[in-house]
Formats: C-alpha cells, structure tokens, sequence
C-alpha cells in the first residue's frame, strides 16, 4: 500500500497527515509532497507533533516532482481554504481522496492563540486520517 499526501509547501498539514498516517500502520508507504515544495518543516508543527508523541523531525520537504512517475494506491489532498488551490496530481494513482484543514502556519494572533491553531488542526488531521485509515486500510 503507497500513499502520497499532497499540499503547496509540504511543510506542515501534510506533514503531519503523513506522521499520523504512518503511526497508525508502519507497513504501510506513506510519503508527503507539495507542488511547490518550501524545503523546510514548519517547526510549530514538529513541535505539535511531538506533543502527540510522534516524531516528524527527520521528514524532507520535497517536491511532488520526485514522485510523478510512480504508482499510487491513494494520492490525498490536505489544502483547505478557499484562497487555495489544491494540486492536481498526474501519475498513475487508483484512488484520489481530498481531505482540507485550515492552515495553522496561516494564523494570526497572540502565541497562545497560533499554537492553539496548530493543535486544532493537528488533532483534526489525526481525526480524518484514522477514520480514513480504518474505513480504508484497515486489514
């Protein structure tokens, strides 16, 4: 089973996505990217994720590029709002699945009230994904 979670920057939604996903089932491929790779992982992100015992510190940021001429069970979209576009992938994939949150790094506001976003999305993130995982993947 592969799997491509697919954002803009690859930097923190599918990051995370992609940590849940993983944590739930370490047989599976689970690999993030984004069309327009910014290189680097979002540290509040890290952080939130740390917070919910899972380590994403060691991921890359790449560009979906790398992984174009590969097969995929499922290709998932993560981006949300109505001010983003979600890419559209073109290699060979069965199942093509959006699942959007807001985007935490977009936040603005006091600290307490940006960590509080990226704890929000996170949890909703790892509430989607397992859903998705035992409708989907479980054995």
């Amino acid at each position: 089973m592969k799997i491509l979670i697919l954002c803009t920057g690859n930097s923190c939604r599918s990051q995370m996505a992609h940590g849940f996903l993983q944590s739930f089932d370490p047989g599976i491929t689970v690999c993030s990217a984004g069309t327009e790779a910014s290189g680097k992982l979002n540290q509040k992100a890290v952080a939130a994720m740390k917070e919910a015992g899972i380590d994403i510190s060691n991921h890359t940021s790449d560009s979906v590029e790398i992984y174009l001429g590969e097969e995929w069970d499922y290709v998932i979209t993560v981006c949300g709002g109505a001010n983003e576009s979600c890419p559209a992938f073109i290699g060979k994939v069965k199942h093509r699945l959006h699942i959007g949150f807001d985007d935490p790094s977009h936040a603005v506001g006091t600290d307490e009230f940006i960590w509080s976003e990226f704890l929000r999305v996170r949890d909703q993130i790892k509430d989607q994904f397992l859903d998705f995982y035992n409708k989907n993947l479980r054995h």
